[in-house]
């Protein structure tokens, strides 16, 4: 089926930043654009849907009256001219599915659509990444540098890492630094080593060295949790053009994949300020707030800024800081992840955390005395027990209060902390297209079988009481929600294998991943006052589906689409086909 925004369900294995290769429509662009922004109608019906509410006092109703921003009523179309005025507009939907708008609780909405950066995210092996990288610096000699994004640790064997002699000879003498589609670790080419000055005698613990030789592979760890960072300053700068036009581009795709709001994880104070912009302009077509992000030896002063900043946007629902995001560990693949055993493939290794775990208490304490919500990055077993304990800690020096503190990912969980998340009321921000087989290939091989059984642990989690909140973790993944639903129902991969799904008993149903995609996500961020049911009172954030996800087999989810999509009853989101109206 066509898609306004095309679908990244339909190009398997893609797994960062490939929507850049598909033009955005210009109506789509323009959506983000002030005049594009009509009033909506003084009162609009819907009516002859399909309504699910994701409210259980009413969970299913035929129409729905909008006034203003908000949803007035709720009810069946026999009810309609009782509670709508005679000039209402009204829209037959012709018997479609609608939804809450979803809610996206960990997306980092500025980052990928570069059309200076090569796209590696479908790639199945070596020989074809030095395919694409050479044919790549071919037909741009204009740049300085060769980025390429997405490669899958996956498709190298036996959990090895790729080398900077892999990439020698393809780019015509240029630097090269290929991203890893987690975001986490760098490949370099022999000129990046050197334009970088990294050599033999460089110390810092995220350049990578043989254990032979002592001379750098090439490959840098840890760029997302700070630790490479330092790295980036010798890329060339994208404008802030650039920037701003990247962050239009991925606004628009959310409002055609039926995001009505993004929750920025990973926010500095300076790129706050471009979101600001955007608000002020109101070229911001969603409802967005942000985590900041608190690096490893942070001076204390900036967490006075973060109150500050806080303060200031509040109460706007269009950008709001509720947020503080922290690292615990680092990531699987590259053995970086905290674990309580050995890796599997390396039993000489079990990652650590990036905090000790009294360096971990201490910051969450005072994050939390200052009632911020936390949201702290986890992925190992280990690391996920370090933020758990460190919730616990806060708890107990500052009094047991409703924080909704976040880990983010969960992806390998200790049987024994499967209850503690309820216990402790921290919600678990999850991700369900990470964990389909297409891209686990060495997570699976790094954690072995039987720590495996609780590898993105949906279901477990679900049966304890914790909340479960989901999110596309773009551009790690794909940002279509129904991608992730589909995953989180069959545990497959985007090809339809395995057919049973993999560790298919941590599969959910479709009501619990469509509401931990929606009222699970606004509660996760304390909005379940004002959106994530379609119940009177709350925003009109509506979304219209192609098809009936309820009537349909699993493995045809990720095939539908959305047809329209309303924030606050306006129009934000309408593809070419959505002619029923």
């Amino acid at each position: 089926m066509h898609k306004s925004f095309p679908s990244l369900s339909r190009f398997p294995s893609l797994s960062r930043r490939e929507f850049i290769k598909f033009p955005v429509a210009a109506s789509a662009i323009a959506l983000l654009q002030p005049q594009a922004f009509a009033q909506a109608q003084s009162e609009l019906v819907i009516r002859n849907a399909r309504i699910y509410t994701v409210d259980k006092a009413r969970p299913w109703a035929e129409a729905v009256v909008i006034k203003g921003d908000r949803i007035l009523w709720v009810g069946s179309d026999q009810e309609v001219p009782r509670i709508a005025s005679a000039n209402a507009r009204t829209i037959d939907a012709g018997g479609r599915l609608i939804l809450p708008g979803f809610i996206d609780s960990h997306n980092h909405i500025d980052s990928g659509s570069d059309p200076d950066a090569l796209l590696i995210g479908d790639s199945k092996s070596l020989a074809e990444i030095q395919e694409k990288v050479r044919t790549f610096s071919k037909v741009r000699p204009d740049l300085k540098w060769i980025i390429a994004n997405g490669w899958n640790y996956s498709i190298f064997p036996r959990g090895t890492l790729p080398s900077s002699r892999d990439l020698d000879g393809l780019t015509g003498g240029r630097p090269a630094f290929l991203v890893a589609y987690d975001s986490h670790t760098i490949w370099l080419n022999p000129e990046a080593i050197r334009e970088l000055g990294i050599s033999k005698s460089t110390t810092t613990a995220d350049v990578q060295k043989d254990p032979k030789t002592g001379e750098p592979t090439g490959i840098l760890i840890g760029l997302s949790s700070g630790i490479s960072e330092g790295w980036l300053t010798h890329l060339p700068v994208r404008t802030r053009q650039q920037e701003y036009q990247s962050f239009m581009t991925n606004l628009a795709m959310a409002a055609g994949f039926g995001i009505t709001t993004v929750i920025e994880p990973q926010c500095t104070l300076q790129r706050l300020q471009m979101y600001n912009d955007a608000r002020r302009r109101g070229d911001i077509p969603l409802r967005m707030q942000v985590a900041l992000y608190h690096r490893q030896h942070t001076p204390a002063a900036e967490i006075d800024q973060y109150n500050t900043a806080r303060r200031k946007f509040h109460n706007d629902d269009t950008l709001r800081i509720s947020a503080v995001k922290l690292y615990s560990d680092d990531v699987v693949e590259p053995h970086t992840a905290a674990m309580l055993a050995p890796y599997t493939d390396r039993p000489d290794t079990q990652g650590a955390t990036l905090w000790t775990p009294q360096d971990m208490n201490h910051i969450v304490a005072k994050i939390d005395k200052l009632k911020f919500q936390c949201f702290i990055h986890a992925t190992g077993d280990r690391g996920i027990r370090t933020a758990l304990d460190a919730f616990e800690h806060a708890r107990r020096v500052n009094g047991v209060r409703d924080s909704r503190h976040q880990i983010v990912h969960v992806e390998c969980l200790s049987p024994q902390d499967v209850s503690r998340f309820s216990e402790l009321g921290v919600v678990a921000c999850m991700q369900p297209r990470h964990c389909a087989p297409d891209i686990t290939g060495q997570w699976a091989a790094a954690v072995g079988p039987e720590r495996s059984k609780l590898a993105w642990p949906f279901r477990s989690l679900y049966n304890s009481g914790a909340t479960l909140a989901f999110s596309s973790d773009w551009d790690v993944a794909e940002m279509d929600p129904l991608v992730g639903i589909y995953t989180a129902l069959t545990r497959k991969g985007l090809d339809g294998s395995p057919e049973k799904g993999w560790i298919a008993d941590q599969t959910i149903d479709l009501e619990t991943a469509i509401r931990a995609y929606t009222l699970n996500g606004a509660y996760a961020n304390f909005t379940e006052v004002n959106r994530g049911s379609i119940t009177p009172g709350k925003y009109a954030d509506l979304i219209v589906m192609s098809d009936d996800l309820f009537t349909m087999p699993a493995d045809h989810v990720k095939d539908t689409h959305v047809l329209l999509t309303l924030l606050g009853g306006r129009e934000v989101h309408r593809a070419p086909d959505a002619k029923f109206f």
